[in-house]
């Protein structure tokens, strides 16, 4: 990788964290250079516009979910559907523990793409990689349109995210408790109940 490379990647983690901290409001260049612990004036130089840092962390959280879930190579079969279950237990997991930032920063970003396109699309394309996991996940498990279920289905893992990141102590899931309503969402979409 390249210097510039490397500079670009540590603002745009510096752009995750300062979001997932400070939300929106407080994505500005100069928190990202503190963040980052960069010289004043380093963001600016490498991401003239607040749109082109919003890209940034975008396309980064992309990168770092799509190395993790390649990490797990049961998420992409072959596989039975409870090693699938497994792996994505775990990978929830840890994306509402040592992944926690990142999901925040995440949900700071989707709040704010209705108002921008162009981070509406950036989201979307970025999203690609989970819908085809969930796709990959519910053909094991049998469903009879996995591709018409995947976005139902990365809607309700999206709602337990939400849940297990945002609720008081007592509603979030144990693991044990999210592994069980991974397999019953996962067969609940592989089998509708309606024509």
């Amino acid at each position: 990788m390249t210097r510039s490379t490397l500079r670009r990647q540590r603002l745009a983690d510096a752009a995750i964290s300062t979001l997932a901290r400070s939300g929106m409001r407080g994505l500005t260049h100069r928190a990202v250079d503190q963040a980052a612990d960069v010289p004043p004036g380093s963001c600016s130089y490498y991401f003239r516009t607040r749109q082109e840092l919003l890209r940034a962390a975008v396309e980064r959280l992309a990168e770092l979910d799509i190395t993790e879930i390649d990490q797990r190579p049961t998420l992409s079969g072959p596989a039975s559907v409870d090693e699938m279950t497994e792996a994505a237990a775990n990978l929830v997991e840890h994306w509402t523990t040592a992944g926690r930032e990142r999901m925040l920063a995440r949900y700071e970003l989707a709040l704010e793409a209705p108002r921008r396109p162009e981070l509406r699309e950036a989201l979307h394309a970025a999203g690609g990689r989970h819908r085809a996991v969930a796709e990959n996940l519910l053909a094991a498990a049998g469903a009879s349109d996995p591709k018409g279920n995947a976005n139902a289905f990365v809607a309700l893992l999206d709602g337990i995210l939400f849940n297990q990141l945002t609720a008081a102590a007592p509603h979030r899931l144990t693991p044990e408790q999210l592994r069980r309503s991974l397999l019953n969402v996962i067969h609940t979409c592989a089998e509708p109940r309606f024509p």
